[in-house]
C-alpha cells in the first residue's frame, strides 16, 4: 500500500528501520502519504456532526452542509489526489523493481500481491469485525439509532480503497504509456476527463459520467509516474493552472464549490468525479511539490524521519478505524447524557478540541489491537510461476475492487434485510460485496504466491 516501509525482520523497531534507510530513498513521498491520510482523518472528524433531533433520536449530519460557507476548506482538506499521486510514484518504482527481479516471469501477479498486502489485509479485518458486529446488533435488536447510522457511515471511506485497487491493476499498461509518451499520456487522460464532462453536462449522455472514475483519478496517478522519472519540473505552473481551472469551472460552470460530496446535492465533484476535481488535484500536486525541498531538509533529522516511519506502519489501520472511534465517542456522550450543541454553534466548536483528542486516543487503542494486519506476512518460498497467475491476479483485483466499492455504498446496515445499493448500474447487497472482496483477496494472494520464485519474497 502506498510506499509503506518494509523491514527485513519483524524484530526491527522503527529506530532501526529509520537508521537503515538508504540515502536514495525519497523520504518526502513517505511523508506525503502519512500527511494526506492524517488530513483526511481530521477532515472526517470535523465534518461528522451528531445532534439529537426533536424526536430524541441521534442524527448524523455534515458540518459543511450545515455551514456552507466552510466548503471552501475542502480546497485544502480534500487531499486524496495527493495520496493517489504518491501511489503513482510508488507503483512505478515497485513495478520496475519486481520486473528486474523476476525477469518477466509472473511479474503482474507478484506485483499485485506485493502492492496489495498492506492494503487488503487490514481492510478485510475491518470488514470482518464490522460485519460480525453489525450482524450481532441486528440479531439482538440492540445498539440504538446511532449504531445503525454508524454501520452505514463507517464503510463509506472504503471507496478510496476500491479506486486505489484499480490504480494498482492498471499500473503496467499506463506505465508503458507513460514511458513512451510522457506528458502526452497525462494530457490524454485530462482530455478524456474534459470530454466526459461535456457529454455529461451538455449532452446529458447517461452512464458516461462514470468514466471519470478512471480518467480523473488515473490522471492524478499518472502525475506520480512523471514525478518518479524526474519530469515534474515546473510544479508552480501545474499549481497555478490547476487552481485557475478549478476556480473558473466553479465560478462559471455547473460545478459546486465543495470538493467533497454534500448530502442531497444535484451535482457532486466526487461521485462521479468531475473535471473540476481533476483541476483541484493538479493544484494540490503542484503545491506539495513546491514544499519538497524544505520538507526534505526536515526529514534529514533522525527524529522527524523516525516519526514518519512509525506513522507509515499504522496509517492504513488508523484510516480504517477513525470513524468508528469518533462515532464511539459520540455514543458515549449520548449514553452519559452530555449535551450535544447545535453543529456549527459556538458551544459545538468549543467541544471540537477535546472531542478530537478523545477520538485520537480511541483510534490509537484500535490501532494497537488491529495493527498486526498491516504487517506483511513472513517471507516464504513458492513454486515457479503458474500460467494462471496473471489472469488469476487480474480477476482477483477486479472482484476485490467491486466488492470494496459496493460495500462503501451499501454499508453494513440491514445485513439480513436484503438492503441493496446501486453500483454503477447493478444492485448489490452487503453480503455479496463482502463475498466478492474476500474472493478477490484470496485470488490475489494465491496468484501472487504461485508467481513468486524460489529466490524469496519481493
Amino acid at each position: 500500500m502506498g510506499i509503506g516501509i518494509r523491514t527485513r525482520s519483524s524484530h526491527m523497531d522503527a529506530g532501526a528501520v529509520a537508521a537503515a534507510t538508504p540515502a536514495t530513498r525519497d523520504r518526502y513521498m513517505d511523508l506525503l502519504r502519512v500527511a494526506s491520510l492524517a488530513t483526511v482523518v481530521l477532515g472526517h472528524w470535523l465534518m461528522a456532526a451528531v445532534s439529537v433531533g426533536a424526536d430524541g433520536t441521534a442524527e448524523v449530519g455534515n458540518l459543511l452542509a450545515i455551514r456552507p460557507g466552510l466548503q471552501l476548506l475542502t480546497w485544502v482538506l480534500q487531499v486524496m489526489p495527493v495520496f493517489f499521486f504518491v501511489g503513482g510514484f510508488s507503483h512505478a518504482m515497485s513495478y520496475r523493481s519486481v520486473s528486474r527481479k523476476l525477469a518477466g516471469q509472473g511479474v503482474y501477479a507478484a506485483f499485485l500481491r506485493a502492492r496489495l498486502q498492506r492494503l487488503l489485509r487490514p481492510t478485510m479485518v475491518f470488514v470482518a469485525v464490522w460485519g460480525a458486529g453489525a450482524l450481532a446488533l441486528q440479531l439482538t435488536d440492540s445498539g440504538g439509532d446511532l449504531a445503525g447510522v454508524a454501520a452505514r457511515l463507517v464503510a463509506q471511506p472504503l471507496w478510496f480503497i476500491g479506486i486505489y485497487l484499480a490504480m494498482v491493476a492498471f499500473t503496467p499498461p499506463l506505465l508503458r504509456l507513460h514511458e513512451r509518451w510522457g506528458w502526452w499520456a497525462f494530457a490524454g487522460l485530462v482530455g478524456g476527463a474534459a470530454a466526459v464532462d461535456v457529454l455529461r453536462f451538455e449532452g446529458g449522455v447517461p452512464y458516461v459520467p462514470f468514466l471519470n472514475f478512471a480518467f480523473v483519478w488515473l490522471a492524478v496517478h499518472q502525475l506520480g509516474f512523471l514525478r518518479a522519472d524526474g519530469m515534474l519540473t515546473r510544479p508552480a505552473l501545474l499549481a497555478v493552472a490547476g487552481l485557475a481551472g478549478a476556480a473558473s469551472l466553479v465560478a462559471f460552470g455547473p460545478y459546486p464549490l465543495s470538493m467533497v460530496g454534500m448530502p442531497g446535492e444535484r451535482i457532486s465533484n466526487m461521485a462521479p468525479p468531475t473535471f473540476a476535481l481533476l483541476c483541484h488535484g493538479m493544484w494540490l500536486v503542484g503545491a506539495v511539490e513546491l514544499l519538497r525541498k524544505p520538507a526534505a531538509r526536515l526529514l534529514e533529522r533522525p527524529a522527524a524521519w523516525r516519526a514518519v516511519v512509525v506513522a507509515n506502519g499504522i496509517a492504513m489501520t488508523a484510516f480504517l478505524w477513525h470513524l468508528t472511534a469518533m462515532l464511539g465517542v459520540y455514543a458515549v456522550m449520548l449514553a452519559a447524557g452530555l449535551d450535544l450543541p447545535a453543529p456549527g454553534s459556538g458551544a459545538w466548536w468549543a467541544q471540537v478540541p477535546p472531542r478530537m483528542a478523545v477520538a485520537a486516543g480511541v483510534t490509537a487503542a484500535l490501532v494497537a489491537v488491529f495493527r498486526r494486519a498491516e504487517r506483511p506476512p513472513a517471507a516464504r518460498t513458492a513454486a515457479p510461476p503458474a500460467r494462471w497467475g496473471g489472469p488469476g491476479a487480474a480477476l482477483g483485483v477486479t472482484l476485490a475492487l467491486f466488492g470494496v466499492l459496493g460495500l462503501s455504498i451499501v454499508g453494513f446496515g440491514g445485513l439480513l434485510d436484503g438492503h441493496t445499493a446501486v453500483l454503477i448500474a447493478v444492485r448489490i447487497t452487503a453480503p455479496a460485496a463482502v463475498a466478492m472482496a474476500l474472493a478477490g483477496w484470496a485470488l490475489v494472494e494465491a496468484a501472487g504466491n504461485a508467481g513468486l520464485r524460489s529466490r524469496g519474497r519481493l
